[in-house]
């Protein structure tokens, strides 16, 4: 029988309400839409067991898991009728590194720490991921802050005998997706480019911090991307009214046979968080099978779910 992978999250925000409420989904109903992997090692999507879960929201610490994900700010929309509850209570996140010891005394009984907080707090990212390690807890990074592509990290948790994922997820079909085929396809097909730009505009929590505070954002887009020095990214835009959902539009000016001009505009409209979600369930497995299997370092099968793995630039 198989045993069910113990998580702990860190940050209860929109993605985590995807996963949680997409892991109940698919157990209660067995759907296999929307899935690229029903198994990894034997591990079905409904082998998840959340163990513990992290905020620093007062609105969300104390409530159990499966109502925390409901609390403004999140606005991603229900899959199906009540969750069951988890009896899962979030405890308080990391204010600073000082507070290491408390957050890994926390992860006791977890195989597998996804650390899905906002981007743009490096130092919060790397005290989650010393929690970890000093928990004996595999570690997964879905934020553009740099973890498991600095080489330090890497030998740290090679050492230990643990697994380390990251950086920045690359979603299940989003924006890099889409671009970078398209621009992939340009070249195999003889093509020249000649520019090309993304504009991302959406609603979620993640969307305004990231707005406001893009710092590493940027270059994992860029890291995810081909056709370096010709590519742009505009600025995030935050649009409180799409809520979840994510609008991109996408450009590319290319010239083909005798210098003819080629241009593709591109729009892509999806749920931001049920992209995140069906790419940390693979992650989560991945992690979890390496665990079990004593193999610790950084996961190169993971690394097509990323945008930003290690020899990727900061």
């Amino acid at each position: 029988m198989i045993k069910r992978v113990r998580v702990a999250v860190a940050g209860v925000g929109n993605n985590t309400s995807a996963l949680v409420q997409g892991i109940a989904f698919y157990r209660h109903t067995g759907s296999l839409v929307g899935l690229r992997r029903p198994t990894i090692e034997g591990l079905g999507v409904g082998d998840i067991e959340f163990v513990a879960a992290f905020a620093t929201s007062e609105e969300k610490v104390g409530r159990d898991l499966t109502e925390a994900i409901f609390m403004v700010p999140n606005n991603f929309p229900r899959l199906g009728g009540d969750l069951p509850k988890a009896d899962v209570p979030v405890t308080r996140g990391l204010v600073d590194a000082t507070e290491v010891d408390r957050v890994a005394a926390a992860l006791a009984g977890a195989e597998v720490l996804l650390y899905a907080a906002p981007s743009g707090r490096p130092e919060t990212a790397r005290a989650y991921a010393e929690a970890a390690c000093r928990a004996g807890v595999a570690f997964i990074n879905t934020t553009s802050d740099p973890v498991a592509r600095d080489p330090k990290w890497i030998e740290r948790y090679e050492a230990a005998g643990l697994p380390l994922v990251g950086d920045d997820l690359a979603s299940q079909f989003g924006t890099s997706v889409v671009h970078d085929t398209l621009l992939r396809l340009l070249a195999e097909r003889g093509l020249t480019l000649v520019s090309s730009y993304q504009v991302n505009l959406g609603g979620t929590e993640d969307f305004r911090n990231l707005a406001e505070n893009a710092n590493t954002k940027k270059q994992s887009k860029l890291n995810a991307l081909s056709g370096a020095g010709k590519v742009e990214l505009a600025p995030l835009g935050y649009l409180p009214h799409l809520g979840s959902q994510k609008v991109a539009h996408l450009n590319v000016e290319a010239q083909g046979w005798g210098e003819t001009a080629v241009s593709l505009d591109v729009k892509l409209k999806v749920h931001d968080p049920s992209g995140a979600a069906g790419v940390n369930i693979d992650l989560i497995r991945f992690a979890a099978s390496a665990l079990r299997e004593g193999r610790g370092g950084y996961l190169a099968e993971a690394s097509a779910l990323l945008k930003s793995p290690p020899g990727t630039a900061v």
